[in-house]
């Protein structure tokens, strides 16, 4: 989740475990050093689809989703129109929902730098949010507490303003010990439910891949073997696609 052009030699991804769930823990698993948080927020172009006939999980036109996140959802390594943000609007329309989805990624930034953006992002076009930060977190080895209330912080301020959340979880590989793996884990679904969010276990749901199935994730991953290419997010929007209907049907 950086926004180099590419990763520097020293760092590496080897000795992965691919198990169910998180697609992110299989892939941070023996990744070494921090990634430097840089990059500006690349917006893509705004589009508002028009309605065209009903559609069960949101009736209404003109519903704004805010998608808050990191380079997945920014789009990384991507021409603008294959990344996460365009794929998932071209996705709803196909629904025949009017969505327009704000494309509030950073590539670099952690749940401290949602944190300190949340406030401005949740302008008053805003109807709904996506959050699905953590993923730097995990590769600078930041303490879980920290991280569960950056995002704590974010969920509250949503709430304060009314708009629902779809919160997008993860796991924490092993290598950081068993305490990190169980605080880090937890957060997400205990935060979710705390704040009546929406919730997807991974980013990666889509991948649907199985404990043996390295080879198959690489087939949906750019060079990097962290950020997904545009077959990758394909498979995310399919998977995480009906949970944004579910999202958009929440907006009042």
């Amino acid at each position: 989740m950086s926004t180099r052009p590419a990763l520097p030699s020293s760092d590496s991804c080897a000795s992965w475990r691919v198990r169910t769930g998180s697609l992110i823990s299989r892939l941070l698993r023996g990744v070494s050093g921090a990634y430097g948080r840089a990059g500006a927020l690349c917006n893509a172009a705004l589009i508002t689809f028009v309605t065209v006939g009903s559609v069960t999980a949101q009736e209404a036109e003109g519903i704004t989703v805010a998608a808050l996140g990191d380079s997945l959802t920014q789009g990384y390594g991507l021409p603008p129109e294959d990344g996460f943000v365009p794929q998932l609007e071209a996705w709803l329309q196909g629904q025949g929902a009017a969505v327009e989805v704000l494309n509030a990624g950073v590539s670099g930034d952690t749940t401290a730098g949602g944190l300190s953006r949340i406030g401005w992002t949740l302008t008053p076009d805003v109807d709904a949010v996506i959050v699905a930060l953590g993923g730097n977190d995990l590769l600078r080895g930041i303490d879980p507490a920290a991280s569960r209330a950056n995002l704590d912080g974010i969920l509250s301020t949503a709430t304060e303003q009314g708009l629902p959340v779809l919160l997008v979880g993860m796991e924490a590989p092993g290598n950081y010990g068993p305490d990190y793996k169980q605080a880090f884990d937890a957060m997400y679904p205990e935060l979710a439910e705390q704040y009546d969010t929406l919730y997807a276990d991974s980013f990666f749901e889509g991948f649907d891949l199985e404990e043996t199935d390295i080879s198959a994730a690489q087939a949906y991953m750019q060079a990097d073997g962290i950020h997904p290419n545009a077959e990758g997010v394909a498979l995310i929007v399919q998977a995480l696609g009906p949970q944004v209907l579910d999202l958009v049907e929440r907006v009042e």
